[in-house]
């Protein structure tokens, strides 16, 4: 049987093509390199008859050899515990259901059919060909695809390399929770037998009557509920509504809430209030359901209280005049957090708690959305005089993370237009050119003569590509380029269209890069950090208190041995990175770190930063390029490895 620490490292072996150091290892489980040798050793014997081996390569580290895929995979099976053949988990929401269906693809070596994945999960056929939408997404981002022959059913097919990735990512990860993340609450006064029977009449009720909810919409559901239960228990009846919810009473989600208030009564020999069978509707209704109907905004408007519309208007304020993500607007982000907060607001006032199990996923992934959900978290203390835990703060994030994604979506790719000389031929070759280099990351509307551009709407045209000089002013941005179109060209067109790159790489400065040093605590760090700065003119002297404010509010270390900190609230003249790398690794809060980059964000800025995030994001989450970043030796090493980061 393999421990925690023979997991970690085999998920790392298998998440890695080149060799992995000891030391790293050691690091990431915070033991010795001795230690990490004996369980390579016990790890070793193990894989042994199961078709892989562990190699060492001298001077390297280890890497993981796989010699037979099938028995390989059959090991993980039986490694990981085979909940499926036994029957101990059963998915309930889309998203487990999603999860169960990639692990079931990934760890088979045979075909399955849609008939026995439906059996498996009781659910329709329908259901399982509607959540293989998503998992055919998540699989394409390895080259992974599902291959389906008739009679016998489906299979993944891809490279062993990518299946590997794949099976590191998506089964290690998801697979050391084996009770539901929703009951690991801490709702004073409830048993867990009592939350067991909630989550069970809910989810009962949701099959029965075929609702899709996310796993959030019934976590905030059930928290609801439950503390429903326990304010009604206690003699506390609180209406929730002001208005006539004449809409919500003609769906049918709201006979499914009486339902499920029927039988938490009947169970429970308590009366729920005609109220909060409303609010149960609304969540039944699904945020997307809900803001299409004819009810729209009048439904937000009635079910949601004075007190929580403000708390979101002054939360979503804050974030916009902080980051300037543009979400204050989205009806849905509006929505989904008001849902969310009206049970949370009755968590803080009972002093309950809540676990989020995503928490360190989030963090490592969406650190900008996770940013925007400090900033949120700290207007609703100051509204409501409670305190936000960490976790909560995840969940906000997770709403948040939604929003900053839609309008991503909405986005787009940039358009262009291209303008020639004249011919048609010269003008066609520019585009296929175009098209084949950037695909859908660009959309060319059309091609124009230079004599007709002044006929040309130019609205919603981001930048104009031409192969003459354009002499007069007009009011989008023009690349010259060549006739036949070369690799400069490309360059530049690529910077106009891409423009990450430039964004990221740009941040970073000689003068702010501190490599190998020798510190012992985060303590030193951050001071050593202020001090630079403030030498620099760069911020005041108030800098490290805003920085340990901020760390008071979450810890800024993400994982993968990597700290982003930074100031509770924008301190400088401008946008910049610091860098400090350690020789040796500290303890930052719970996680061990060894690359810190501080940020620092302009005061009152309009910039858009998702481009730094999403820089950021890229090194905390590959452990192969933070070991690269920590063994730089000058800032020349360090900026060849940063733009290597697509």
């Amino acid at each position: 049987m393999l421990t925690s620490r023979q997991k970690n490292i085999l998920q790392k072996l298998l998440a890695q093509d080149t060799p992995v150091t000891g030391k790293y290892l050691g690091k990431i489980n915070q033991v010795t390199s001795r230690t990490i040798r004996e369980d390579i050793k016990g790890l070793g014997s193990l894989l042994s008859g199961n078709g892989a081996y562990i190699y060492t390569v001298m001077g390297q580290g280890y890497e993981l050899i796989i010699t037979n895929e099938s028995l390989f995979r059959n090991y993980l099976q039986k490694m990981l515990g085979n909940e499926i053949e036994n029957g101990t988990f059963i998915p309930k929401s889309p998203e487990e259901r999603i999860t169960y269906l990639i692990k079931r693809l990934l760890l088979i070596d045979d075909y399955i059919k849609l008939d026995d994945l439906a059996d498996e999960m009781y659910v329709s056929k329908s259901t399982i060909q509607n959540d293989l939408i998503p998992v055919r997404n998540i699989l394409s981002a390895y080259d992974i695809h599902l291959e389906s022959r008739p009679n016998y059913g489906m299979k993944v097919r891809g490279e062993e390399l990518q299946l590997r990735f794949c099976i590191a990512e998506h089964i290690f990860d998801r697979n050391e929770e084996k009770c539901n993340p929703i009951l690991d609450t801490d709702l004073t006064s409830l048993s867990r037998t009592d939350l067991e029977t909630i989550l069970e009449i809910i989810m009962g009720q949701i099959k029965e009557n075929h609702l899709t909810l996310s796993d959030i919409a019934i976590n905030n559901l059930f928290i609801h509920i439950a503390i429903a239960y326990k304010r009604i228990k206690s003699g506390n009846h609180v209406t929730i509504y002001q208005a006539d919810m004449q809409e919500i009473l003609e769906q049918k989600e709201y006979q499914v809430a009486k339902k499920i208030v029927r039988k938490i009564e009947e169970e429970f020999q308590i009366d729920f209030p005609e109220e909060e069978t409303a609010y149960i509707a609304i969540h039944l209704l699904g945020i997307k359901m809900l803001l299409h109907t004819n009810a729209g905004d009048k439904v937000v408007e009635q079910v949601m209280e004075d007190e929580i519309s403000e708390i979101v208007t002054k939360a979503l304020d804050k974030i916009e005049s902080e980051l300037n993500l543009g979400i204050k607007e989205d009806k849905e982000l509006i929505l989904a957090l008001s849902l969310h907060l009206k049970p949370a607001i009755n968590r803080f006032k009972y002093g309950m708690n809540i676990r989020n199990p995503m928490l360190a996923d989030i963090k490592k992934n969406y650190p900008l959305a996770f940013e925007a959900g400090i900033i949120a978290s700290l207007a609703i203390e100051k509204h409501t005089g409670t305190k936000i835990d960490e976790n909560e703060v995840g969940y906000l994030a997770l709403h948040i993370g939604a929003a900053i994604e839609r309008r991503k979506l909405k986005s787009g790719p940039k358009r262009c237009l291209i303008v020639c000389a004249s011919g048609l031929g010269t003008a066609q070759l520019i585009f296929y050119k175009l098209k084949s280099h950037f695909g859908k990351s660009l959309d060319v509307v059309g091609t124009t003569e230079y004599y007709n551009l002044q006929q040309y709407n130019l609205n919603d045209i981001d930048f104009i590509i031409s192969s003459i000089p354009i002499p007069e002013k007009i009011p989008v941005p023009v690349i010259e380029v060549n006739a036949i179109i070369g690799d400069t060209d490309i360059n530049k067109i690529e910077r106009e269209v891409l423009d990450n790159k430039q964004n990221f790489n740009h941040y970073f400065r000689e003068n702010l890069t501190f490599l190998r040093k020798k510190f012992g605590s985060k303590k030193e760090v951050l001071e050593f950090l202020s001090i630079s700065l403030i030498e620099k003119g760069l911020v005041d002297n108030n800098f490290l208190d805003a920085l340990n404010e901020r760390e008071c509010v979450a810890p800024t270390s993400y994982g993968n041995l990597v700290a982003v900190p930074h100031p509770i609230s924008p301190r400088s003249e401008f946008t910049f990175l610091t860098v400090c790398t350690l020789d040796k690794p500290i303890i930052w809060k719970d996680k061990p770190v060894q690359f810190v980059c501080l940020l620092s964000v302009k005061k009152n800025s309009m910039e858009d930063l998702q481009d730094m995030y999403d820089g950021l994001g890229k090194i905390t989450e590959n452990a192969s390029i933070v070991q690269r970043l920590i063994k730089a030796k000058t800032h020349d090493d360090f900026m060849k490895i940063v733009n290597e980061i697509r």
